[in-house]
């Protein structure tokens, strides 16, 4: 039975969809990160102790571990432990992407200059350190411009700023965030703050799997919602989506191109695009699938997870029809209103009700400290539907989301510090 190895950080939303898929396809599983996740509690064996931040450590845990229990695959499942995972990988002479390429995913200047040199439409960046000067800086940016830290995902600490005044305070923000995230031996990247030109349009998300360089699309994603600040809190995800096919095409030869630029050949690959006159923009290319619980909207063939399908080709077996079943099928991440401890939330009964809605996650606790965006690192939960039509979907996320009552209280001064969640 082949063994994969995935490291899943402490606070993640995905490990168990993982779990079911190894399952199906016949792998024995072994998580690998700082503490075991509760799903594997009837699994005693199948944790493996690893330092997610300290990749000389976790390479050689993982190494010595493999002497005894073999591995097959290695798989990371946010934009850190797919670094690790291709460090690991290369250790123990599995293919997988190089390190070079994952890493270029990972740090978002660097994939922007790849993206430049192979002529790839994408925003004027510039790179700051956290402790220089916003007023020193702001006499060099054009208006309006997006500030986002170089190697932070899902939106987080993603601000625009529209003029001198909003700049400052925003690079102050997003500074004092990276801040709060500091831990001993982290790169230099996690202390920057990249700036660039505000790209307008409508945003979607493309989700592939490449194959020796070629990207098969597996499912485009619609935002429903538009994104154009001052944060950029994603909510809607509808699929099929509703553009034009030629529209679409060409959204799925630029990820290709990308994907080709940034030098991944092979997995899962995230795409986030915009369009506008101007055409197709490359915003993030992650050498990952979906975050959050995103992956249950996704269906093929005979009902095969997305999931499966990313172990099915890492595996090497021939893959299935990659077809995604009939219909229209979407998800909401459900948004932090504010600041707060929260109570509970109301009104889950009859947000379920919602013709079409197929499942309501919550993934906060009473008790947590939450927090919104741009600080905040999660989502409050997430209502999956699935309908005919894609305008379907829409309406029912909608209305279910809007059956919810979330009671909150304010927090402390003594309050705990938010988890931080890699969605």
């Amino acid at each position: 039975m082949p063994h994969l190895l995935l490291l899943l950080p402490s606070l993640s939303y995905r490990g168990e969809a993982f779990l079911e898929a190894a399952t199906k396809v016949g792998a024995s599983l072994t998580v690998g990160g700082e503490s075991a996740p509760d799903f594997l509690v009837h699994f005693p064996g199948g944790f493996l102790p690893l330092d997610l931040h300290n990749p000389a450590s976790a390479v050689s845990a993982a190494v010595e571990f493999a002497k005894t229990r073999p591995i097959d695959v290695v798989l990371g499942v946010n934009d850190n432990t797919t670094v690790l995972a291709s460090r690991i990988s290369a250790a123990l002479g599995l293919p997988s992407n190089s390190i070079d390429s994952v890493c270029a995913a990972r740090n978002k200047h660097t994939m922007r200059e790849l993206l430049r040199k192979h002529g790839l439409p994408t925003p004027h960046v510039v790179v700051y350190g956290i402790d220089e000067k916003p007023e020193d800086i702001v006499r060099h940016v054009n208006f309006p411009c997006i500030l986002k830290p170089l190697t932070l995902s899902a939106s987080c600490g993603v601000i625009r700023a529209d003029g001198p005044e909003s700049f400052h305070k925003a690079f102050i923000r997003v500074g004092d965030l990276l801040k709060s995230l500091e831990r001993l031996g982290q790169e230099e990247a996690d202390r920057q703050i990249l700036v660039e030109d505000f790209i307008p349009g409508t945003e979607v998300a493309l989700e592939g799997l490449l194959s020796n360089g070629k990207l098969r699309p597996l499912a485009m994603f619609d935002k429903p919602d538009p994104l154009d600040g001052p944060y950029f809190e994603e909510t809607i995800y509808v699929t099929p989506s509703r553009l034009t096919p030629a529209l679409q095409r060409q959204i799925h030869e630029t990820l290709a191109k990308a994907a080709l630029a940034i030098g991944l050949r092979e997995g899962p690959v995230h795409g986030e695009l915009r369009i506008n006159d101007q055409g197709v923009w490359v915003i993030e290319v992650a050498a990952r699938s979906i975050g959050g619980k995103c992956s249950r909207t996704l269906q093929f063939g005979t009902g095969m997870s997305l999931e499966e399908l990313i172990l099915f080709h890492a595996l090497g077996r021939e893959l299935p029809p990659l077809d995604l079943q009939e219909g229209a099928a979407g998800v909401m991440m459900i948004p932090i209103p504010r600041e707060g401890i929260l109570e509970r939330v109301d009104g889950q009964w009859a947000a379920q009700q919602v013709p079409g809605v197929e499942e309501l996650v919550m993934t906060a606790e009473s008790g947590d400290h939450l927090i919104p965006l741009p600080e905040g690192t999660r989502y409050l939960g997430f209502i999956v539907a699935r309908r005919k039509r894609p305008e379907e979907v829409e309406t029912s996320l909608r209305e279910a989301h809007r059956r919810l009552t979330i009671v909150m209280r304010p927090p402390t001064a003594r309050a705990v510090r938010p988890k931080v969640f890699r969605v």
